[in-house]
């Protein structure tokens, strides 16, 4: 497994799981199973409900809390300091953890400045290694890390073949912030896993065009978690170290980047009223 320094000190693993859209029933069964496989790293939300799930199964794996790095983040109907500080040891309780390895705010709408003094305060308690953000696109982000106290850990924003964030990645250096993926699949949007580079580079490597898509954000510094609710595929997504992409192969997946979203823009004022929504 490769590790990551976050600005915090805190390690990270490159590779971890996602439990995006995992029913809340099948998530205990899942995070077992992707232990199982190697996994150390979880990755949940207060928005997906399913926080206790990740819990129980890293309370009943039988190894030691250190051994993981748990992510979650707070949702914008928990922005604001005070109410922001309530949904933190809420979350930690779900978990059944004294402390969260990252703790991020989960869109940048509402009272976020309030929501990131609290995780400030989390950090410096020692219920959260590390803070950040996620889905902050650089306008957003330059804000809230210009006027932070603590400069955000990470930020977890839409990163796959055909969106690799180069501008985001310009600033996001600046503040050491580490890109993390969501959608490192693109959710199999313009047919990703029949592309014809991915597939190509891959068979020169006995690999699908999935692990190749993996292996090509793993060397280009970004931190996965891919999620599959079935084993063999935690495990087909986890068994991507042990090949290497050449320049020449990474020079043609950087051509596929098309640059834009393949999901939604935050800018939109549509998309921001279905956010005003959720909260």
């Amino acid at each position: 497994m490769d590790f990551v320094t976050l600005n915090t000190g805190a390690k990270m693993p490159q590779l971890g799981y996602g439990v995006y859209q995992t029913p809340v029933e099948e998530t205990e069964r899942c995070v077992r199973e992707a232990i199982e496989v190697g996994y150390r790293s979880f990755d949940t939300a207060q928005a997906y409900q399913n926080e206790s799930g990740v819990g129980k199964a890293i309370a009943g794996s039988g190894l030691n809390r250190s051994e993981f790095f748990v992510t979650t983040k707070i949702w914008i109907s928990n922005y604001g300091y005070e109410k922001a500080k309530e949904s933190i040891d809420r979350s930690l309780e779900n978990l059944q953890t004294d402390y969260v390895d990252l703790f991020l705010l989960h869109q940048p709408f509402g009272d976020y400045y309030g929501a990131y003094r609290a995780l400030e305060e989390a950090f410096d308690s020692g219920k959260a290694r590390a803070i950040g953000v996620s889905n902050f696109y650089p306008d957003r982000f330059v804000d809230i890390a210009h006027f932070s106290r603590i400069k955000p850990a990470v930020n977890q924003i839409e990163t796959h073949v055909f969106c690799q964030q180069r501008q985001a990645r310009k600033y996001l250096a600046k503040t050491d912030t580490k890109i993390m993926s969501w959608a490192p699949f693109a959710e199999g949007k313009n047919n990703y896993f029949t592309n014809p580079t991915l597939a190509k580079i891959g068979g020169s490597h006995g690999k699908t065009a999935a692990q190749v898509a993996l292996r090509f954000l793993l060397q280009d510094g970004v931190i996965l978690i891919p999620k599959s609710t079935h084993k063999n595929r935690m495990e087909q997504n986890f068994n991507v170290f042990d090949f290497e992409l050449n320049s020449a192969e990474i020079e043609k997946i950087k051509s596929l980047d098309l640059g834009h979203s393949l999901f939604f823009d935050h800018h939109n004022p549509e998309v921001v009223e279905q956010f005003m929504g959720l909260a």
